[in-house]
């Protein structure tokens, strides 16, 4: 069995929990504060994040980032009316369509590898993966809040594959996704849950395990040491852990002496990529074909006479392979970044200093630092560690190795650099430049 949750239908353009979440956050502050939401819309800057978790908080009554049922709260809070919440969904559903990962689960449900599909999403990526394996929509059986019955009647006569709904389908009358309408689950569905995790094994994939629902039935289920005789996979993706229930979970299966583990992946589809290539013997006829026409491939229309402005090579990333793990904090009474920086220059020293609540956070040689900042008053001077995390967003570590990486791109690489984050070759004339000076003209100026 699997069970899938929010993850694992993103990579087919849906919005996760996550995402939602903070579209919720995001209409609250708006409607509430009765301001323009064009200038909210970039919920990937800190600030604008901070400034809606700030409003978010002075509601009073919700629950704090993170809490298992903050999806549920602000999804009711957002959208009092069942009728708004289904359109929200339909809206968001309308035009995904099955992503690798979907297609490959419905091959393995072909070859009778994977029987039963529960899942707390409402879109119908399983069942439109399903027909094109299939070639027909007549094989699946999906079981939804409005047909409860259906489900105990498929499951004892094994007529596979079964896909289950568990809080309904978004086009359902009883669609379920309140916090108050998750607490009355259907009973029928939860004890069915639990009876088929004592009979089959199970990988849980998208699924933070936010909802008690869901958690409620798992746990009862580990309960029995006899519980998923084929083991309990929980897939997890990204650095931080999972969900303290999940983890309690799953060391409740290991006390129980059941093949438990937490499994580090990427993402939905490239999990199911790999375990496809592990199993021998299944037809793999759709799935290939549908791998092939997700292939795309532009041909490079070369500007044409003396047209330039055009970017040659556009780069979204470039790998860092090694970063400084510390840098060099002193505490003393110099002002902002502007102030650390002309104190730098003024001491004609070798080094990178930027402000920070902690201090001035610095590269460079301590005699040098010392010589720059020793007029301000040094209370404290010691080693601050870089936060991994703190380098996903513009923050002053962050910063601070951007400026490191400037330096070290204008050492060796024959640059200098044109303003702070912008380089230009050293040398233009230098024959390592010609093939990209004859495509885009002039390299610097």
């Amino acid at each position: 069995m699997w069970l899938l949750g929010a993850g694992a239908s993103a990579s087919a353009g849906l919005p996760t929990a996550m995402d939602m979440i903070w579209e919720f956050k995001r209409a609250l502050y708006i409607s509430q504060s009765r301001i323009s939401g064009e200038t909210w819309t970039d919920l990937s800057q800190p600030a604008v994040r901070n400034r809606i978790d700030a409003h978010i908080e002075s509601m009073g009554g919700m629950p704090s980032p993170g809490a298992p049922d903050e999806y549920a709260a602000l999804f009711e809070a957002a959208y009092p009316a069942e009728q708004d919440r289904r359109e929200f969904l339909d809206a968001k559903m309308r035009g995904a369509t099955p992503s690798y990962g979907h297609i490959a689960l419905a091959t393995l449900m072909r070859q009778q590898l994977t029987r039963i599909v529960w899942t707390t999403n409402f879109d119908a990526l399983v069942a439109d993966a399903c027909a094109k394996v299939y070639d027909t929509t007549s094989e699946l059986t999906t079981v939804t809040l409005d047909t409860v019955n259906l489900a105990r009647q498929v499951v004892t006569e094994e007529r596979w594959p079964v896909e289950v709904k568990l809080h309904g389908d978004f086009r359902s009358r009883r669609l379920k996704n309140t916090d108050d309408e998750l607490r009355h689950q259907d009973a029928r569905l939860r004890e069915m849950l639990i009876d088929s995790c004592r009979r089959f094994g199970l990988v849980v994939a998208g699924y933070s395990g936010r909802d008690d629902s869901v958690m409620d039935a798992l746990e009862e289920a580990i309960k029995d040491s006899d519980a998923f005789p084929s083991g309990l996979f929980w897939l997890h993706r990204g650095d931080y852990p999972p969900l303290p229930r999940v983890t309690r979970l799953l060391a409740r299966g290991v006390e129980s002496e059941i093949e438990v583990a937490l499994v580090s992946i990427e993402n939905f589809d490239e999990t199911l990529r790999d375990l496809i290539r592990l199993v021998e013997g299944i037809d793999t006829t759709v799935l290939d074909e549908f791998a092939q026409k997700r292939q795309r491939a532009s041909p490079v229309q070369f500007p044409q006479g003396r047209r330039r402005g055009w970017p040659v090579l556009r780069l979204n990333a470039l790998p860092i392979v090694d970063a400084p793990t510390q840098c060099r904090r002193l505490v003393c009474s110099i002002g902002g970044t502007a102030e650390v920086r002309e104190a730098v220059e003024k001491a004609g020293v070798d080094a990178l200093a930027v402000r920070s609540r902690s201090g001035v956070l610095a590269f460079g040689a301590d005699a040098d630092l010392r010589s720059a900042f020793s007029s301000y008053g040094i209370t404290e001077f010691d080693l601050h560690a870089l936060d991994v995390k703190r380098r996903r967003y513009q923050s002053t570590e962050r910063g601070l190795l951007a400026d490191a990486l400037v330096c070290a791109l204008s050492r060796s690489c024959g640059l200098n650099v044109v303003s702070r984050r912008n380089l230009a070759p050293a040398n233009p004339e230098d024959q390592i430049w010609e093939p990209l000076q004859q495509l885009v003209g002039t390299l610097r100026g």
